[in-house]
C-alpha cells in the first residue's frame, strides 16, 4: 500500500486479509462473523446467492468462537446471504502439557441466526503422573487418571461492529456457559474429600462472559483487539472442578494480520485461585498466556499452532508447551 493511500473499509479489507488464530495453547484467530459480513461487501450481482467467507474466528477449547482459551465477539459461521440458518463448524485442539498430561478438545458450533451462536466443547485432561504421586503420598487405592469437561454455550451478539453507522462501535457479545466435570467427584472421593476441604466442592458451574471486538485498519497492518470479562467459579476453566464463590476475571487477545492467509496472535487469561493448595499435589493456579500463528488453508479450513504458558497445573508447571488447533466450516 502506498503512503497516503486511503485504507480500504473493514469489510473490503477482510476479503483481502483472511486471518486466523489459534490455541490452548493455541488455537484460533478471532474474527468470526467478520468474514460473513465481508461477503456482503461485494456488489449484489445475484440476489440470494450464498457466499462463503473465510473460516474465522477459530474455535477455542470450550466450544466458542475465539483463539485457544479466549473468546471473540464475532459469531462463527453465521447464515450467509440467501440462507435461513448458518451451517455447523467443527474443531479440534491438542496440547501437550508435559509429565504425561495432555489436553484434547472437540468442539462444534451452530449459528441459527446472525447474532446467535450455540456451541459445545468436550475437553479431556489426562492427569499424568498425579495418580502415582497420590499413591506415593499414601492414598494407595487411588486410580482416577482423567477428567472430562462438557461445555454447553449460548452467545448473543448485542452489537455488531460499526452498527448504527458509527464506525467506533465494537462488536459486543454476551455468553452463558454451563460446565459439567465428569471425573472430579471421583477424584475427590478417592482422596478422602481432599478437594472439598480445599474449597473445590462442585462438579458443575455456570460462567458468564462479555466480550468486545474491534478491528483497526489505520495501522500498517490490520490489528484486531478483543477484550472480555468472565464471572466464574471454575478452577482451570472447570477442569479442576468448581468453588463456591464467583470470581470476575479479565481475558483478551490481539491479532495482527500479516498476509491474506497468515495471522499472529497473543492472548492472556486470568485464572482465579480461591482454593487452598494441597501441598505439591494441587498447586495454586496461574494466569494463562499463549502466542499463536494461524493459517487459512481455504474457505473451509483453518490451522493454528501455538506456544503456551499455563503455570501450575495440578502437581507440575505447564510452561513452554506447544499445541495445535484446527477448525472446519461447512
Amino acid at each position: 500500500m502506498k503512503t497516503g493511500q486511503k485504507l480500504p473499509t473493514r469489510k473490503k479489507l477482510l476479503l483481502n486479509f483472511s486471518p486466523a488464530l489459534a490455541a490452548l495453547l493455541v488455537a484460533a484467530a478471532p474474527a468470526a462473523g467478520i468474514s460473513a459480513e465481508a461477503a456482503k461487501a461485494a456488489p449484489e450481482a445475484e440476489p440470494a446467492k450464498a457466499e462463503k467467507g473465510d473460516p474465522l474466528p477459530l474455535h477455542q477449547i470450550e466450544g466458542n468462537g475465539g483463539i485457544f482459551s479466549t473468546l471473540s465477539a464475532y459469531i462463527v459461521n453465521p447464515p450467509r446471504d440467501g440462507e435461513a440458518i448458518g451451517r455447523p463448524s467443527l474443531g479440534f485442539a491438542y496440547v501437550n502439557l508435559g509429565h504425561e498430561q495432555n489436553l484434547e478438545a472437540l468442539t462444534i458450533t451452530e449459528s441459527p441466526l446472525k447474532r446467535l451462536e450455540l456451541g459445545y466443547g468436550w475437553n479431556h485432561l489426562g492427569l499424568g503422573d498425579l495418580p502415582l504421586a497420590l499413591r506415593d503420598a499414601g492414598i494407595v487405592n487411588y486410580h482416577q487418571d482423567q477428567v472430562q469437561l462438557h461445555n454447553l454455550n449460548a452467545r448473543l451478539q448485542i452489537l455488531k461492529e460499526g452498527e448504527f453507522d458509527q464506525k467506533w462501535i465494537p462488536a459486543l457479545t454476551a455468553g452463558v456457559h454451563y460446565k459439567y466435570n465428569d471425573g472430579i467427584s471421583e477424584v475427590n472421593t478417592e482422596t478422602d474429600g481432599a478437594l472439598a476441604k480445599a474449597g473445590i466442592k462442585d462438579h458443575d458451574g455456570v460462567d458468564f462472559t462479555l466480550y468486545a471486538s474491534k478491528l483497526f485498519t489505520q495501522l500498517p497492518r490490520p490489528v484486531l483487539l478483543e477484550l472480555g470479562g468472565r464471572a466464574t467459579r471454575g478452577v482451570w476453566n472447570g477442569l479442576g472442578g468448581f468453588t463456591d464463590n464467583y470470581n470476575f476475571v479479565f481475558e483478551g487477545n490481539v491479532v495482527v494480520f500479516i498476509t491474506s492467509k497468515l495471522a499472529l496472535a497473543a492472548e492472556y487469561k486470568q485464572q482465579p485461585a480461591d482454593y487452598k493448595p494441597i501441598g505439591d499435589l494441587v498447586r495454586s493456579a496461574s494466569d494463562w498466556w499463549t502466542i499463536d500463528a494461524a493459517y487459512v488453508v481455504n474457505k473451509h479450513l483453518t490451522l493454528a499452532v501455538g506456544y503456551g504458558h499455563f503455570g501450575n497445573v495440578l502437581n507440575h508447571e505447564a510452561n513452554g508447551v506447544w499445541g495445535l488447533t484446527t477448525k472446519w466450516e461447512f
